[in-house]
């Protein structure tokens, strides 16, 4: 345990929290946070998780966008159902990615999980995308990659990053059922 997972940790509870809340300030929050981990990930060599790290940055900035349109009359976060379609298709590109990422840092890298790590990064942008198109279903699959994400960091000895994401599956509960309150206000 660094200092620099400390602080990454405490970040990144505090960006998911405020997401939850659906708060603006979410935004600024969460850049920090992939920043921190961007530099953590680098130094234990789980490669995708870093590439993915970069990627929701630019995932963030525009979700920050999507959402400052994405208000209704008193400034709340408007939440959006998600199709059976929209889900079937992020899932099969999260699937299609995670393999296709998978084989190119299992042979190409000294990535020490490489089809763990691109698996769950891939359906990480998945559901970071969803949650910036304010789909209440993001949720979902966030619990269901935190959960393997508490595996994977628990084996690679970040067991702080491991309860961060522990504590994240609380977070996503709480996030999908306020989201889920929310929109059935909003109907």
């Amino acid at each position: 345990m660094s200092a620099l997972e400390i602080v990454a940790v405490a970040v990144s509870f505090l960006g998911i929290w405020l997401t939850a809340r659906r708060r603006m300030l979410c935004w600024p929050v969460n850049l920090t946070a992939c920043a921190l981990y961007f530099k953590l990930f680098l130094d234990v060599r789980l490669y995708a998780d870093m590439v993915l790290q970069a990627l929701f940055g630019a995932a963030i900035l525009y979700g920050w966008t999507v959402w400052a349109r994405g208000r209704d009359q008193s400034g709340e976060i408007v939440v959006r159902p998600l199709s059976a379609g929209q889900a079937g298709k992020g899932l099969a590109i999260g699937a299609v990615a995670a393999v296709a990422f998978g084989w190119l840092t299992s042979r190409y890298t000294d990535a020490a999980l490489p089809w763990m790590d691109c698996a769950l990064s891939s359906f990480s942008l998945v559901a970071q995308y969803w949650t910036a198109r304010r789909h209440a279903a993001s949720w979902l699959l966030w619990i269901a990659v935190d959960v393997l994400y508490v595996g994977m960091f628990a084996f690679k000895g970040l067991w702080l990053t491991g309860g961060l994401y522990g504590a994240m599956i609380v977070l996503a509960v709480l996030g999908y059922r306020n989201w889920q309150r929310a929109r059935r206000e909003d109907a």
